[in-house]
């Protein structure tokens, strides 16, 4: 199993062993001693599943006062995965990285508190099962524009298919001093 850094610190791309044979495959989706020794010290206390159609984004997310870190990989099909730092003191505030990951490459990244998240689909359909760090709480949800210009994600499509929540997200400008100085952040 390889644990391999990103351009973020924190975020880490976890491309597991796979075990292939005539019958199929087999591998470990999760392991908490070896996540932790590969940096992944996190513990889980909520999964979370969803399905979406090609062209869809689901959107900048992050909680307040109640930050998740997300353990995510996809099941069916394949997604171009986005982190952008929320941390306020962090260097690197605002940057995003992005993977791409699928049910093909088996690929998972870790997503510390301190950043949003959000994901396009870019196969049919994809399935999504992601680890959380903290329970969802809808009164500490907190959303930043998916297309926001001062971010610049290059996302693999133009006129996605979005929630209204995510449509009419505020910018990061907007919200920036609603962000709570995150634990952890340098």
């Amino acid at each position: 199993m390889k644990f391999l850094p990103t351009t973020l610190e924190g975020i880490i791309l976890i491309e597991p062993d796979i075990y292939r044979d005539a019958r199929g495959f087999f591998l470990e989706t999760f392991h908490a001693q070896k996540y932790r020794d590969g940096g992944v010290g996190a513990s889980f206390v909520q999964d979370n599943r969803s399905r979406s159609q090609r062209g869809t984004i689901r959107g900048m997310h992050a909680q307040r006062q109640h930050p998740q870190g997300k353990l995510v990989q996809v099941i069916a099909g394949e997604i171009f995965d986005v982190a952008v730092d929320l941390r306020r003191h962090s260097p690197s505030f605002g940057r995003w990285t992005s993977v791409i990951l699928s049910s093909e490459n088996f690929r998972q990244l870790y997503v510390p508190p301190g950043f949003a998240h959000g994901f396009c689909v870019t196969s049919d359909s994809a399935e999504i099962e992601y680890k959380c760090t903290d329970f969802y709480n809808p009164a500490d949800e907190l959303h930043i524009r998916w297309n926001d210009p001062a971010i610049g994600i290059t996302w693999p499509i133009s006129t996605p298919i979005l929630s209204e929540k995510d449509r009419s997200a505020p910018l990061l400008a907007e919200v920036v001093e609603l962000l709570p100085t995150f634990q952890g952040a340098p």
